[in-house]
């Protein structure tokens, strides 16, 4: 049976993997001041960015949702990996060698599912980077070349030739340690009368990498005559490959997609090379499959679109019926964006790497200059098939085209269409404006509303400002409340959550100046009574200090004696009426023994305030 990683080696990896690197590789992370990052999130739908980062803590959380975590815990949820195969991962990035309880270093057998997935695929595609070498794969070559890819371009983007052999990729993954069971799950062989067998024969290959970089799966075209198999292939659905979810050259395009805020979609394999060769590098392709939800999202999180509109997605499309079939789904897809998007068409039907054969890379640059807005483009194409110069064509074109414009849902973009299309058809807006109707005021989108949160968790309630503040300060700047947090009581925390997170901090042994970083958070978190408690702990941990105050050491012992004020005037509140009930003749010693404490509490609080003032 396979032993566990060794605690202080998982510590490591964690030291050495950098929260924000590893973020980023999935999510654009902008300053959100403080010392932390934010970005759209990666685990919910949301238009405007609230995941959080925090590199000095090495945390994340996200304040719309309420995940949250380190750098293991984030690669394990969107990998959808097992603790220790996230552990591997990241080890593998960083140069860990791991080390298990009951044997040395790791051996293939004590890897996780996808750990052992991702390496057969890694072997597979440098199998076929060899193969394409061999004098089998001349048709291979010859065709790349044809296409103007030199071998330096065909090296970059891993295009590799698979053996027309039944089982020459099996074996050679079986020499290495797999199993038939692996091969199959990973989708890398097929299933005969006769066993398993290659899935890919005869074809060249590209390797298809996720944002993290790890090939998770194959796109291959046939070159043979006597392959009757489709003209492309693809890894069918698997634990690593879900092609709703996978965009081809995303892992080349990625950093270059959030400089420039701009994403190109393209058609095909050899359009996305044909495309970086040319200059644009933010061009990538779905894989078997149309452009959809899940692609957004993908897209989304790397321009960090939101409501201020500054990225692009552009989509290339044929000029012919199939090309306007495809803007209009897009159509319906783009109203889950946020980001301007546009179509760029070539009206010869040229694909990106047609296009730079014919006319050089200035040609295909121009392709995505010349875009127009894809709402103009879906709509202009349905009028295309009418007789614009009668009357009779102008209402059939209108009756067609006025839904489209009625589905447009930004409450600006709507009217000024509407204009367009008066202007387009020759007829006059109020004729236009009435096909297209108007929809109620209250179905136009105005934001993200959601319901005022309450508690601690909320940082839109002023009466649990300071409480909020003060837990944050405990957690985050340990070393620099240490003198103060230890005069803080129950009685200090008014709300049941933050009270539970305040007796967490307690018995974790209260900030000290030995308590540090993640360090103290996890302390903190093993003395959570439950999972909510630790949620909000980690929201707290990663919600930054007021940029100027970041790393005030002031401002954080302000907090905490503001905090201890507010106790103290509740308190001295709470004297007050009992003072007030007592009789001073009958009860003459407990309302003089009320009255000194009403004194002490009274000079106590003035001091506070003091403190709270001076250091604010």
């Amino acid at each position: 049976m396979a032993g566990r990683i060794r605690d202080d080696d998982i510590a490591v990896v964690r030291e050495r993997a950098r929260i924000d690197e590893v973020v980023r590789e999935y999510v654009t992370l902008k300053s959100a001041g403080g010392g932390s990052l934010k970005g759209l999130c990666p685990f919910h739908d949301e238009r405007s960015p609230s995941f959080h980062v925090t590199p000095s803590r090495g945390m994340w959380y996200c304040f719309g949702c309420g995940e949250g975590g380190d750098v293991l815990n984030f690669v394990q949820k969107i990998d959808h990996l097992t603790f220790a195969e996230s552990v591997e991962k990241l080890a593998a990035k960083t140069g860990v060698e791991l080390r298990y309880v009951d044997g040395g270093a790791a051996i293939n057998k004590q890897q996780g599912q996808r750990t052992r997935l991702v390496e057969a695929h890694k072997l597979a595609a440098a199998y076929y980077v060899e193969q394409l070498s061999s004098p089998e794969a001349a048709q291979g070559r010859a065709f790349l070349t044809q296409r103007g890819f030199e071998p330096d371009v065909v090296k970059v983007f891993g295009v590799g030739f698979a053996p027309k052999s039944w089982d020459a990729l099996t074996k050679h993954l079986r020499s290495k340690g797999f199993t038939d069971v692996e091969l199959m799950a990973g989708g890398l062989v097929s299933q005969g009368n006769r066993g398993i067998y290659d899935r890919f024969r005869g074809r060249l290959v590209w390797p298809i990498r996720d944002l993290g970089g790890d090939v998770v799966g194959f796109g291959a075209r046939k070159l043979f005559d006597d392959d009757d198999g489709p003209k492309y292939l693809n890894t069918p659905e698997t634990p690593l490959y879900k092609k709703s979810q996978v965009l081809y050259g995303i892992d080349l395009a990625r950093k270059e997609i959030s400089k420039q805020q701009r994403g190109v979609i393209v058609e095909g394999y050899t359009d996305v090379m044909a495309c970086h060769v040319a200059g644009v590098t933010t061009a990538v392709a779905t894989c078997g499959t149309s452009f959809g939800t899940d692609h957004i999202k993908v897209l989304r999180r790397l321009l960090m679109d939101d409501d201020q509109m500054r990225g692009e997605v552009i989509f290339t499309f044929d000029g012919d019926a199939a090309g306007q079939k495809a803007a209009l789904r897009a159509f319906d897809e783009d109203q889950r964006f946020v980001t301007q998007t546009f179509v760029a068409v070539e009206p010869t039907g040229l694909d990106p790497c047609d296009l730079r054969l014919q006319r050089g890379d200035e040609a295909v640059q121009a392709l995505v200059e010349r875009r127009v807005p894809l709402f103009q483009f879906a709509i202009k194409s349905m009028l295309v098939g009418y007789d614009l110069d009668n009357a009779e064509g102008r209402i059939s074109a209108l009756r067609e085209a006025a839904p489209v414009v009625a589905r447009i849902k930004d409450a600006a973009l709507k009217p000024e269409y509407t204009r367009l299309l008066a202007g387009w058809l020759g007829l006059d807006v109020e004729t236009v404006r009435t096909a297209v109707g108007r929809k109620p005021a209250a179905d136009v989108h105005a934001g993200d509303p959601r319901p005022a949160a309450h508690g601690p968790g909320s940082r839109r309630d002023p009466g649990l400002i300071i409480e909020r503040e003060a837990l944050k300060c405990a957690l985050q700047q340990p070393e620099a409340v240490s003198d103060w947090y230890a005069s803080v009581e129950e009685s200090a925390f008014t709300h049941p959550s933050a009270l539970q997170v305040h007796a967490a901090i307690v018995a974790a042994g209260l900030p000290s100046p030995e308590h540090e970083g993640l360090t103290w958070i996890d302390l903190v978190l093993e003395h959570c009574e439950d999972d909510e408690v630790r949620r909000l702990v980690r929201e707290l941990a990663v919600d930054p200090l007021p940029a100027e105050f970041g790393q005030d050491v002031r401002y954080a012992n302000g907090v905490i004696a503001r905090l201890l004020e507010l106790d103290a005037s509740r308190r001295v509140d709470e004297v007050k009426g009992r003072l007030q009930r007592a009789d001073p003749v009958e009860e003459a010693q407990e309302h003089a023994r009320l009255f000194t404490e009403l004194l002490a509490l009274e000079d106590y609080r003035r001091s506070l305030r003091q403190d709270s003032v001076e250091r604010a």
